[in-house]
Parts: C-alpha cells; sequence; structure tokens
C-alpha cells in the first residue's frame, strides 16, 4: 500500500511537533538534565514525562486561561457565576493565578475566592489505571474537536496529590490552590473520596453488577500527601498557612457514606459504613441545579458550611485520633486499605503504625506551625465538642506512657477518643451543621498536639522489634478484658514509615538501614527489598486441618461424626477432622450450627465457642492480608514493589541530612552508603537482563523469577524526581533557595565539554556550552550550571547584568523571580566545593 507524498509528510509533520510538544511539556516540569551519568538524566527524563501523565502539568507558565476558568466558575457554581458575571468578564485577557487571586479577594464574595484558589489550569493529565489491567481505560485529551486546548485532570485521591506534590517544585506558586483543591474534597468525619477531578471530586457507588465495585474510605494517604504539602508551603511561602487561620476558605465535601456507630465498629470491623441513597440523590440533584458546589456540606441554613484551616486540619487529625490504639496503631476501620493494597483483607482488625509513624510528623508538624500563633479561632461547635472531649481523654491518661498498657486500659483510651467520634458523626449526619461556631484557644490545640504527639511517640518505642526493625501493621481483637493487640511479620512499608516519623535520630535511622539490609526483606538478586518476606505457602491438603486433640475436644464434633451428620465437621478416611469445605468464614459455622437439628441445641449451646476458636485456630483468617500473603506477581510474595523502595529512598535521604547536620563522620559515611545502595536497586544502571526491561523507565514491580512488570504508570517517579532534586542540592528554607550538593557525586561531573539543550521560559530551545567539569539542570525552568571550585558562589545572569553572590544562599529577591517564572534570570551558574 502507497502513500502520497503529502500525507507523509503530514504524518511525519504530526510526529515531529508531537515530540517537541512532549519535550516542551517535560522541559517546563524540570525534566531536562546533562551530567557525566546520562542513565541517570535519562532516568530523571523519563520519572518527569510519567508524573506529568498521572497528574497533569502547566504548559502556559502561571497564566490562566479566561475562558476555561469562567466555564470552570459556572460549573462549579451557577450562583456565584451569575453574582460575578461582571467581574469574570472585565477580567483580561493575559492574567496569572496570584493576580486572579488578588482580584477576587477584592469582590468580598467567599465563594468566588474560594473557586478560584482551587483553579488550577492542568492539562495532559489522564485517570487512574495501569494499561495492562484490562478493566482500566483512560486517554489523555489535550484538545477537543475544534483543536481548542482541553484543561482538565482527573485521577484517584493519590495518584493526583502524589504527583502534583513533584510538580509543584516547578510550580511552587501553585502549591496554594493544591492545598485548597486537597481540603476541599476531604469530608466532615475526615475522609477522602475515592477519585478527585477537575469539577469536583467522585465517590464509590454500590454496583451489583460489578463485581470490581465496592465502598469505603481510602483515609491512609490524607496525612502524608498533605503534610508534604504544608511543610513545602512552610518553607517555600513562610507565614501563608498562618494568614489561613481565620479565613474561611474551606468547605466539606459531602459523600453519602455513614460510618456506622462506635459499638457497631467494635461488634463488626468489616462491615462499618452504610451506602446513603437518599442522600446520594439528593447530593446529584442539587449538583444539577446549583453545579458542583451542590456536592458540599450545608449548615442548618441550607448555606455551604464554611470553615478554616484550623478546622479542616483538626477534622482530619481527629479522625485519626480517634481510631487511635495505644501501642498497637491507628485501627483500619473504614474498609478500605492502606497505602498498599496488597494487604486489603486488614481491614476491619488491622491496626496500622505506618499512618501512626506519619502522624508522629505531622503532629510536630502542627506544633511547631503553632509556636508563634494568635490567642483563639472559632471552629464549628460541633467540631469544638468532639476536640474537646478527645483532648480530655488523651490528658487523663497520660499516666499510661510510663509503662507498658494493659489490654484493659488499651481498651478504655480507645474508648474515649472513639465514643466522641461516634457522636460527633451522627449529630451531622442526622442534623447537619448547626452553623454556630465555637471559639478555641490555639494553645489548647497546641496543647493536644503534644499531648497526642507523646502517645505516638510511646507506641512508636513499643513497636520496636527485637531484630531492630519496627513493626507496620497489626492486628487488634476485642476481648472480654480489653483490646489486645498481635503482631505480623516485619514490612518494608513499617521501615519507610517510622524512618519518615522525623521521630528516630540520625543514629536510630541508621541502625534501622543495618537492620533491614540484614532482614529477610533484601533481595541479593536485585539489591533491592521485597515489600513482605517470603514464604513456603501451604500446600491444599495441608490446609482445613483440625488437630485431632482440639476436634475431640467438642462433645458436639464427637456427636455429629457418630452421627454421620457433616454439616459441620467430618472426619476423612485417614482420620484427620476437616470443617465443612463450603464454610467461606466464621459466619458460615455459625449459620451451619443454628440450621442444625433441635436434638443438637443442648451441645450447640455449649460447644459454640470453642469451635469459633479452633475454626479461627484453623484458619486464622484474622492473620490473612490478601493478595501479600497468597500471590507471587503483583504485589505479592517475593515481590519487589517499585514505589515503596523509592519511598526508602527519599526517607533514607531525609535521613541522610540529618546525618550532615551532625559531627559524626562515620554515621555520615554508613548513611551515604545506604543512600547509594538503595539508589543503585533502583536500578537505572542495571543491564536490561537483570532489570528485565529498559532501566531508565520507571516499572511497578519485579516478582521472583521476573523482570520489571507495569511499565510508567507507577507513583515511584515522585519519590525518584524529589531525591534527584536533592542530590543535585536543592534547598528551600524560610523562602530562600540554597544550593547545598553535599550528595552529589564528583562522578556526575562532566569529563568532556558538552551541548545543553533546553527549553526557556519563553518556549525556545536554547542551548549553553558546558565545559569539563560542570553539569547542568533546570529549576523552575532556568538552567543552572555547576562548576568545581574553590569557594561556594553563584552568578545570576540576566538579559542586562551579572551578579555574583558569595556562598550558598540565593537570597529571596532572585529565589521570587524563579519561583514566579518571571524570566528575569536567564541562569545561575553556581561554584561547588567538592
Amino acid at each position: 500500500m502507497k502513500f502520497k507524498d503529502s500525507l507523509v509528510q503530514k504524518i511525519i509533520s504530526n510526529i515531529t511537533e508531537g515530540t517537541h510538544a512532549l519535550r516542551r511539556k517535560v522541559g517546563a516540569a524540570d525534566g531536562i538534565q546533562v551530567s557525566n551519568d546520562k542513565l541517570s538524566a535519562g532516568r530523571h527524563f523519563s520519572n518527569v514525562l510519567f508524573n506529568i501523565m498521572r497528574g497533569g502539568t502547566f504548559d502556559d507558565q502561571y497564566f490562566i486561561d479566561i475562558p476555561d476558568l469562567k466555564k470552570y466558575v459556572k460549573n462549579m457554581n451557577r450562583q456565584a457565576y451569575d453574582k460575578n458575571k461582571n467581574f469574570l468578564d472585565a477580567l483580561p485577557k493575559s492574567l496569572t493565578y496570584n493576580e486572579l487571586i488578588s482580584r477576587a479577594s477584592q469582590e468580598g464574595d467567599e465563594d468566588l475566592e474560594r473557586i478560584c484558589l482551587e483553579y488550577l489550569p492542568l492539562s495532559f493529565s489522564r485517570r487512574h489505571g495501569d494499561p495492562s489491567r484490562p478493566w482500566n481505560y483512560f486517554s489523555i485529551d489535550t484538545e477537543d474537536e475544534k483543536g481548542r486546548k482541553i484543561r482538565n485532570y482527573e485521577g484517584n485521591w493519590r495518584d493526583i496529590f502524589q504527583n502534583w506534590e513533584a510538580l509543584a517544585h516547578s510550580y511552587p506558586e501553585f502549591m496554594e490552590g493544591m492545598i485548597h483543591k486537597f481540603l476541599n474534597a476531604t469530608t466532615f468525619d475526615g475522609y477522602n473520596p475515592y477519585r478527585v477531578i477537575k469539577d469536583g471530586f467522585d465517590w464509590e457507588t454500590i454496583e451489583p453488577d460489578n463485581p470490581w465495585s465496592y465502598i469505603g474510605y481510602w483515609g491512609d494517604h490524607q496525612i502524608i500527601y498533605l503534610l508534604k504539602f504544608l511543610e513545602f508551603i512552610e518553607e517555600y511561602y513562610p507565614g501563608t498557612l498562618k494568614e489561613y487561620f481565620t479565613q474561611d476558605h474551606f468547605v466539606y465535601a459531602n459523600v453519602p457514606y455513614r460510618i456506622k456507630e462506635y459499638g457497631d465498629l467494635l461488634k463488626d470491623p468489616k462491615n462499618t459504613i452504610d451506602f446513603d441513597h437518599a442522600a446520594e440523590e439528593a447530593i446529584l440533584a442539587k449538583r444539577a441545579s446549583l453545579g458542583i458546589d451542590g456536592a458540599l456540606v450545608v449548615n442548618a441554613n441550607q448555606a455551604i458550611h464554611k470553615v478554616n484551616f484550623i478546622e479542616k486540619i483538626l477534622a482530619t487529625v481527629l479522625a485519626k485520633v480517634s481510631n487511635f490504639i495505644p501501642e498497637g496503631g491507628i485501627w483500619m476501620n473504614t474498609q478500605r486499605p492502606e497505602w498498599n493494597d496488597a494487604n486489603n483483607a486488614l481491614v476491619g482488625n488491622g491496626v496500622s503504625m505506618v499512618t501512626l509513624y506519619y502522624l508522629r510528623r505531622f503532629l510536630s508538624f502542627m506544633d511547631g506551625l503553632l509556636a508563634d500563633a494568635g490567642e483563639e479561632v472559632k471552629i464549628s461547635a460541633e467540631l469544638a465538642t468532639f476536640f474537646t472531649s478527645v483532648k480530655t481523654t488523651l490528658e487523663a491518661h497520660q499516666n499510661l506512657l510510663t509503662g507498658s498498657i494493659s489490654d484493659a486500659d488499651r481498651k478504655l483510651v480507645l474508648d474515649g477518643v472513639g465514643e466522641p467520634a461516634s457522636a460527633y458523626r451522627k449529630r451531622i449526619y442526622e442534623n447537619g451543621f448547626s452553623g454556630t461556631y465555637t471559639s478555641v484557644s490555639l494553645a489548647d490545640v497546641r496543647s493536644f498536639a503534644q499531648t497526642a504527639t507523646a502517645y505516638m511517640e510511646h507506641s512508636i518505642d513499643a513497636n520496636k522489634r527485637k531484630d531492630g526493625l519496627y513493626h507496620a501493621y497489626n492486628l487488634m481483637t476485642v476481648t472480654e478484658s480489653g483490646v489486645k493487640i498481635s503482631y505480623l511479620p516485619e514490612m518494608l512499608e513499617g521501615q519507610v514509615a517510622v524512618l519518615s516519623s522525623k521521630y528516630l535520630s540520625a543514629h536510630e535511622g541508621a541502625g534501622v538501614l543495618d537492620a533491614l539490609k540484614a532482614s529477610a526483606l533484601f533481595r541479593e538478586d536485585q539489591y533491592s527489598y521485597i515489600l513482605y518476606p517470603n514464604k513456603e505457602l501451604p500446600r491444599f491438603v495441608d490446609k482445613n486441618c483440625i488437630p485431632t486433640a482440639r476436634a475431640e475436644a467438642s462433645e458436639l464434633v464427637k456427636v455429629l461424626v457418630a452421627d454421620g451428620n457433616k454439616t459441620v465437621v467430618l472426619r476423612d478416611r485417614n482420620g484427620q477432622y476437616h470443617f465443612n469445605g463450603m464454610f467461606n468464614n466464621v459466619n458460615s459455622l455459625h449459620a451451619a450450627l443454628d440450621a442444625l437439628p433441635a436434638k443438637y441445641a443442648a451441645l450447640v449451646m455449649k460447644d459454640r465457642s470453642l469451635l469459633a476458636t479452633v475454626f479461627e485456630e484453623v484458619f486464622d483468617h484474622k492473620s490473612f492480608t490478601g493478595r501479600s500473603g497468597t500471590f507471587f506477581g503483583y504485589e505479592g510474595l517475593g515481590s519487589i514493589y517499585w514505589h515503596m523502595v523509592s519511598k526508602l529512598l527519599l526517607a533514607t535521604y531525609e535521613n541522610t541530612n540529618a546525618a550532615l547536620s551532625g559531627d559524626d563522620p562515620n554515621l555520615v559515611g554508613r548513611m551515604f552508603d545506604h543512600y547509594f545502595e538503595v539508589l543503585a536497586g533502583i536500578g537505572a544502571h542495571k543491564s536490561p537482563e537483570l532489570y528485565g526491561a529498559f532501566p531508565t523507565d520507571p516499572y511497578s514491580h519485579t516478582p521472583g523469577g521476573k523482570g520489571a512488570q507495569q511499565p510508567g504508570m507507577t507513583g515511584q517517579v515522585k519519590e525518584d524526581l524529589i531525591s534527584r532534586f536533592g542530590e543535585l542540592g536543592i534547598h528551600v528554607t524560610g523562602g530562600q533557595l540554597s544550593f547545598k550538593p553535599k550528595i552529589l557525586r564528583s562522578e556526575e561531573f562532566l569529563s568532556e565539554p558538552k551541548t545543553f539543550n533546553y527549553i526557556a521560559l519563553n518556549k525556545k530551545n536554547v542551548q549553553i556550552e558546558l565545559q569539563a567539569g560542570s553539569l547542568a539542570f533546570t529549576y523552575c525552568q532556568v538552567p543552572v550550571v555547576y562548576s568545581l571550585g574553590e569557594t561556594s558562589s553563584i552568578t545570576v545572569v540576566t538579559d542586562s547584568s551579572t551578579s555574583t553572590i558569595e556562598g550558598i544562599d540565593l537570597g529571596k529577591e532572585w529565589t521570587n523571580e524563579l519561583f514566579q517564572r518571571t524570566g528575569k534570570v536567564l541562569r545561575l551558574e553556581v561554584t561547588v566545593v567538592k
């Protein structure tokens, strides 16, 4: 088949233009580097590409697409649009995000200002869905049928926000919008919906004909993802968060889930949420008439319930603290798993130390943020009651923190924090917010953070294992005497989280990494770490076997076997006892006991509890984690999950920085070894044969005996990007950029001259001739050229001047020029002392 020359040219032209457009997007997100390590630079480019494909990117600096903004405001709230139509029509054609927020704030309309704050002109984003999974479909649409640019993003909660975290390093001025989008999509009871899209949010619904459908809250990412945003903005724009303390720019997402009362959670922790179909119908009807804001919580006056930053933070933290089990972790009782959904069967009886480790870091941040805050703020009266009750409980039982906590006292604390949460939820579910507010002292909020931190640290100490590692997930069992905690095998996720908690000293962190390297989690062939220790699974014939002594301890079993009744238990030809093979769980056992003829009633009453106990001993369902304990693929047994390894890399980087701030060269050396060993395991320098794919591309996981699986669409890229910026020495503190490449290897500096091609802020291709002994990268799309020297200095090159600053600090004025991407700074030439 032959093509006309014109058609061939058109195809080639389209491909070429698409390649250039893609390179511009990656370049604008700081994906271009030149060093002597070509593989690392190539891997960085791939990481940036896949990061923006998940979370989107900004392709016109901070400029706002005015027609798209108008459409967005109208979609969000038609009343606000009609009220502010003149304002919107009067906006100039060229307007930056900060200019938009400034103009909107002068209109005195809180809804308008909130909507504008949330507006993020992203494109090139797709919804969650690994392409290798047949039930996932997505497309990246950048233009409509008329050739107009599409501004859109959509994705699972954790996908969107983790990728925005990395994107913010290139577009820091959008961090305010990211924080507002995050907080305004969370619920009053402290959780997040399933999916975040440009026009609002989605929740999972009950679909009888869809075997994959399920409802529940994925609440695990809220604490650490939100905290990373808050830490970021506090470093880049100090004081911004304090401005939010008294601004009612925040709202609550109205998700038609109803978490059951505390007593019901204890009775059946795997069945804890009801779906309110009537509420969903009302929400959808309100959305149809008002716009996306119809899915927000309203007060008794039917007005959107508006709150400040302190309230939103308290609602999020209290949701975790109200599920705190001392020495156990944060109770996972909202029907959805933690970060690693391979552990999905832990929901209900699982208790997360992972969330507790991150919560400790969050509470410590709160303490510091409130150190110089004002006297008081107003929060919803209902939340104030909830807050006071939890605070009182924690204060009343502080004496327990001097030693080990009994099962009875553990239950006492859980009751004291769980009951107020239940009462708060029930009040709002049934009556909504009253619309009245109560003043709370910020000193009391800080005191609560400090007290809660003490509880978290006590639990961290209690969860250190004898081998030097820390528990990740535990199991809780409600007994007559209280709440009992039991333990699961070691998991990589627990070590990552405790290293990220900022509780351990640098020496303690090094100890965890030493223990991790010596543990069963280290996989030597890939020089990296698996999620959980590998194990031999029992053969089919070894399952459902009741020890003879345990079976014959039941008089009912003896009688049933003698009668030939196989409803509950049968005895095979070898004399081995088995439960009925059709049983799914202990409820099946109870149903079978209830269905026995009346003549067995007395024996059923006598042995029911015994048989239920034996059933749990045989199957140990409570310890079943999900596919992490049975699969060999995906994130299963023997499998490396690369995202978690990259989280380990970032945690190791943070601990390495802590070591560098001290005066122990041996400790620094140990941390350097650990950091570069973890980095080597990730594999940019592995052979394709060993990696199982092109090592410059990120992959999801590597099962035992196979190469890397599921390319590209992995959250790993976020941590790798941030770690790479850390290696390059990018530090921002107090609103000032500094260059501290203490981890950067000398081998990365060029051994011979090379040309650095990059995309400038004006979207033009620019070249810089690099000399041997230098390297280059972009930051906020401004080229930074490192060269080795005897003293540290930064030369700022503009189109009209060149000035040199002694030392490693750029200064706030020049830093702001970079953050705002003004184009005034053409290049930074940094002399590095190695």
